[in-house]
C-alpha cells in the first residue's frame, strides 16, 4: 500500500463577503479533491490540542502521527534538527525571524519575503559583530533562521514569554517583546540587530528597489533538543517528506523519514508545486509513505490575500492532487489524506485552534456521500477524529 498525506498549510478558513460567504475553499476551483471526497470519506479533525497554542509545529506533529503534548518542546528545536545543528544540553535554541518594524510596529514579520542568499549575508554580520562566546546565529532560508544560546540555567530561557512576529502584524511590538527572567539577553541582542542592520548594504540595496528592509531579528519558538520515535517502527513502512519549511523537514528528519530536495521550492506563494507531486511520485517508487506540506496557504493567510489564497488552493488541487491522481489506477493500492495543519483565516491573519476538514480517499476507504471537499461539508459529517494522531493511525491502518 502506498500512502501520501498533502497539508496545504493553514488553507481552513471563515466565509468571507468577497467570496460570497464562501471560505477560499469552497471558493477555489478543486475538481480533484472534490473527486477525492465524492468517493471517499470526509469530516473534522482537531489538529490542535485543547490549551495548546496552534502553531504549525503542534498541527503537523500530530499529522505525522505524534502526540504533540508529548513531543513539543518549541519550534526551533525541530528546524535546528533538519539543519543538523547539534543542541547540547546546556543550549537553548530560537527561532530568529528577520523582520521589519517601522515606528515600533511590526510592519513585515518576514522582511518582503527576503531571498535566502541575502537573509544568509546578514546573519554573517551577525556572528561577526555580535562576537559573544555562547551566542551563534545560524542561516536558514528567507526570513526563517536560529539562534542557539548557550545557558547555565536552560529552563529559564525556556519559559521566557516569546510572542511569533506574524501574530501582531502593524502592532505596537513593545507589549510582545520578550518577558521573564533572562529576558534582557534576548533584548539587547535583538536591540543590537537594529544597528548592525541599520546601514547593511543588503538594506540599502533592498530600500533602493522599494522593498522592505530586514532592520530587526525577533527572537521567539525557543526550545531544547528533542527526539522522536521512529516512524518506521511506528507504522511499519519507510517514507519521505517534503517541504520548503526547515520546521516540517525537521519533524520528518527527526522521524527517520527521508527529505526530498525539490528544485524551486520557496515555501511561498511561487513554489514548484508540480515538482512536489512529482518527486513524491518518485519517492514512492521504493517507499510506501510520503507526506507533502505546501506552505503558500499559509502566507496568503498571513498577509490577509484572498486572491492568493484561492489560486494556491487551486494549484494545490491541479498540480498536486491531479498530478498523483492521473498516476494511479482505480484499483492501485494506494490511499489520500488531504487536510490543513490548521486553519489561518484571512480576516485574522493568525492561525486558530478549530478543527479542520479532511478528506481520506483509496483502497479500504468507504464512501460516506460527501459531494466536494470544504469546511462546511466536513462539518456535515462532524468531528470524526480527536487529534491528529488518530486520523492518521487511522489511515495508516492496514485493513480498514
Amino acid at each position: 500500500m502506498k500512502y501520501i498525506v498533502i497539508i496545504p498549510d493553514g488553507m481552513a478558513d471563515h466565509p468571507l463577503e468577497e467570496l460570497g460567504n464562501k471560505t477560499p475553499l469552497e471558493a477555489a476551483r478543486t475538481t480533484n479533491m472534490d473527486y477525492l471526497a465524492q468517493h471517499g470519506s470526509t469530516g473534522l479533525v482537531r489538529t490542535i490540542p485543547e490549551k495548546m497554542s496552534p502553531g504549525s509545529e503542534i498541527g503537523n506533529l500530530a499529522l505525522m502521527g505524534y502526540d504533540p503534548r508529548k513531543y513539543q518542546c518549541g519550534r526551533a528545536p525541530i528546524e535546528a534538527a533538519n539543519l543538523k545543528i547539534t543542541i547540547a544540553d546546556d543550549e537553548v535554541v530560537f527561532r530568529c525571524n528577520l523582520v521589519t518594524v517601522v515606528d515600533h510596529k511590526m510592519a513585515d514579520y518576514s522582511a518582503g519575503h527576503i531571498k535566502t542568499r541575502e537573509a544568509s549575508l546578514l546573519i554573517d554580520t551577525l556572528n561577526e559583530k555580535i562576537d559573544l562566546d555562547g551566542v551563534k546565529f545560524y542561516a536558514g532560508k528567507s526570513y526563517r533562521h536560529l539562534l542557539v544560546l548557550k545557558a547555565r540555567h536552560p529552563k529559564t530561557f525556556c519559559d521566557i514569554k516569546t510572542t511569533p512576529p506574524h501574530d501582531i502584524l502593524n502592532k505596537d511590538i513593545t507589549p510582545y517583546l520578550p518577558k521573564g527572567p533572562e529576558s534582557g539577553t534576548l533584548l539587547k541582542l535583538m536591540e543590537r540587530s537594529v544597528d548592525i542592520f541599520k546601514d547593511h548594504s543588503v538594506n540599502e540595496v533592498r530600500i533602493d528597489l522599494g522593498e522592505n528592509p530586514a532592520n530587526m531579528i525577533w527572537l521567539w519558538g525557543q526550545g531544547r533538543r528533542i527526539e522522536l520515535p521512529s516512524f518506521q517502527k511506528k507504522y511499519g513502512v519507510s517514507g519521505s517528506i517534503i517541504s520548503a519549511v526547515d520546521l516540517v523537514n525537521g519533524i520528518g528528519r527527526l522521524a527517520g523519514l527521508d527529505v526530498i530536495d525539490v528544485p524551486g521550492i520557496t515555501g511561498y506563494y511561487d513554489t514548484n508545486y508540480l515538482g512536489k507531486a512529482q518527486y513524491a511520485l518518485e519517492s514512492l517508487k521504493h517507499k510506501d509513505f510520503v507526506f507533502i506540506h505546501i506552505e503558500a496557504p499559509d502566507e496568503a493567510g498571513h498577509n490577509g490575500d484572498i486572491r492568493a489564497k484561492v489560486a494556491a488552493i487551486e494549484r494545490v488541487d491541479q498540480d498536486i492532487v491531479g498530478t498523483i491522481l492521473n498516476h494511479y489506477g482505480e484499483h492501485d493500492p494506494v490511499r489520500i489524506l488531504v487536510l490543513p495543519d490548521h486553519p489561518t483565516p484571512l480576516k485574522l491573519r493568525t492561525h486558530t485552534a478549530d478543527p479542520v476538514p479532511f478528506v481520506m480517499f483509496g483502497k479500504g476507504i468507504a464512501q460516506d456521500g460527501s459531494q466536494e471537499f470544504s469546511e462546511k461539508e466536513g462539518g456535515k459529517n462532524g468531528l470524526k477524529f480527536e487529534s491528529g494522531e488518530a486520523l492518521l493511525n487511522h489511515f495508516m491502518t492496514k485493513y480498514l
